[in-house]
Order: structure tokens, then sequence, then C-alpha cells
């Protein structure tokens, strides 16, 4: 059942980005490198990035060259680490992420509205799952 409900929800996130023309990974890894540079106030790395998104730094690698390549992210050598690069949203990628991220909340909300008021109860059910025994 888990799988059928991760399938679903997949097929909802998916369409909510369609318009976008972000695919899920894209959309999760511009959104935690949002979410990491509003917390820290600098530009992550992008192994802080990998990191705070769970991907592989490899595939993170691949992604973000082809979101620098639409003009959504640059990429900066580091100060101190000639191997890392900076990571910074464009103003065109903050532009795409405001859209795509309502539209992501939207189909969530609509999607998970069957659980009612179990729906934190069921986040925290997952995250006893992620966390392990």
């Amino acid at each position: 059942m888990l799988w059928r409900a991760t399938l679903a929800w997949q097929r909802a996130v998916r369409a909510a980005l369609a318009p976008h023309e972000l695919t899920h990974v894209q959309f999760v890894l511009l959104a935690s490198l949002w979410w990491l540079a509003s917390q820290t106030g600098s530009p992550p790395s992008q192994r802080e990035l990998a990191e705070q998104a769970g991907t592989d730094p490899m595939m993170t690698s691949q992604v973000v060259r082809k979101l620098e390549a639409r003009g959504l992210v640059t990429r900066a050598p580091h100060p101190t680490d000639a191997r890392a690069r900076h990571l910074a949203l464009t103003p065109q990628g903050e532009r795409l992420l405001a859209g795509a991220l309502a539209d992501v909340e939207a189909a969530d909300a609509d999607y998970f509205a069957a659980l009612g008021d179990d729906g934190g109860e069921f986040l925290g059910m997952l995250g006893r799952l992620v966390d392990g025994p």
C-alpha cells in the first residue's frame, strides 16, 4: 500500500511540476537550495545541498549542471576548497521555484486531504519509519 500511495502522490507532484518544466528531483534541489540559503544566509556547497536533499552527490552535480544551463542556478568557486562549488538561485530560478512551490503545496494539500485530521499522525509515523528503530 505504501508503494501504491507513493506512486499516486508522485503522479500528483509530476502533474503540478509539468507546467514549470521541472522534474521532481530538480524541484527538490531548487527548494532545498532556497531553504539552505535562507537558513544560513550564505550559498551552500553542492555537498551540503546533496546532504539536505538526501540525494546522491554525483546525481546532484549532474542535475545542478542542468539547472545552471537553464539559468536557474549559479555555481561559483568555493573560497577555500578548489573542488567545491557554492550554489545560488538566480532571480529566474527564484521566480520559477515560487510558482512551482505553490503548485506542489496545492497538490500536496489535495492529495493528503483524504487523511483529514489524521495527517499529523501519518507524518509522525512516516518519520518513525525514516528514522528507524
